[in-house]
């Protein structure tokens, strides 16, 4: 099989595709034949040296795939199953690559309204804004929810699962993207290019954090008493933690894991039909660097996919 790897840390030019023996499931996993795989910001960092999350090089990047399982060492799935998900994060689960094992509690098996690329590019997203928005902050119907960066990849996905859990949704994103993200449901569209969010925006229950920088802190502005900051970018900043606490609010870090019910939880909403994942663009596997280079750029509208 090939797989995309690096020797070095760098830009988008040290991932090389290269052959690789295929791996051998455990018990309990099961071997996929890739069809897709959702490219993720955090893999253009991981590239380039930023932070040593799965260590140094040689390593194979990657944590969204779609697929066909191959082979099956578990009552779970059956060979010939198409399945999706995001296994092993935050540890290194190689999924550039054309076949992939994975533990089958990863796993789901992919709704047929939705196509290899897309299921590709929702694990990731949609299990940080599940987290966020069910799991840690708990919203509720009636609820007034803020989610900073609404045109992202998590920030799309997150303004659907809120708004299926009837929640009022204000979004930010640059006027550019208001008509993509009114069209995921958003309630209210803040252009943060032009309007200051903290002077149009108040009494709001949950904030969802895409973004980090000074917009973490800013948004104790909008809370309502006891209001609950959760933020996918600054969960380590404890001095954050103190001033949130301090002020009656409460601020969690949500750093994403595999999920199981989670991920039973998107299925539902893809089937119910109130749920889809925008692909910007996608790349064939080996326009791997065109891709990256597209990823360090910044401000997508949803996500990156690779076909395999």
């Amino acid at each position: 099989m090939r797989v995309i790897t690096q020797q070095k840390l760098g830009g988008p030019e040290v991932l090389t595709i290269v052959d690789a023996p295929a791996p051998r499931p455990l018990p309990t996993e099961v071997l996929v034949r890739v069809k897709a795989i959702g490219l993720n910001p955090l893999e253009a960092r991981l590239r380039a040296g930023e932070f040593p999350l799965i260590g140094q090089p040689p390593f194979i990047l990657g944590w969204d795939v779609s697929g066909v399982v191959e082979d099956a060492q578990t009552w779970r799935f059956r060979p010939g199953d198409e399945v999706f998900g995001m296994s092993l994060f935050p540890r290194a689960a190689n999924a550039y690559a054309e076949v992939v094992s994975a533990p089958a509690l990863h796993l789901a098996r992919k709704p047929a309204s939705l196509s290899h690329v897309e299921a590709s590019a929702l694990p990731v997203v949609g299990l940080t804004a599940w987290q966020g928005l069910v799991d840690l902050a708990g919203v509720t119907a009636g609820d007034r929810v803020l989610v900073h960066g609404g045109g992202g990849g998590v920030g799309h996905v997150a303004i659907q699962i809120a708004k299926a859990l009837g929640a009022h949704v204000i979004a930010t994103a640059s006027g550019s993207k208001r008509e993509f993200v009114e069209g995921f449901g958003a309630d209210e569209v803040i252009d943060y290019t032009a309007v200051d969010f903290t002077e149009v925006v108040s009494d709001v229950d949950v904030v969802l954090d895409t973004l980090g920088g000074d917009t973490v802190e800013r948004s104790l502005a909008v809370l309502r008493s006891g209001g609950h900051l959760v933020t996918a970018v600054a969960e380590e900043d404890s001095e954050l933690a103190a001033k949130f606490e301090a002020a009656g609010m409460r601020f969690s870090g949500i750093a994403v894991d595999p999920d199981p019910v989670a991920l039973r939880g998107l299925v539902e909403l893809v089937e119910q039909g109130r749920l889809r994942v925008h692909v910007q663009e996608t790349f064939p596997f080996e326009r791997v660097a065109d891709a990256h280079r597209m990823l360090d750029g910044g401000h997508l509208q949803g996500k990156l996919v690779l076909t395999v």
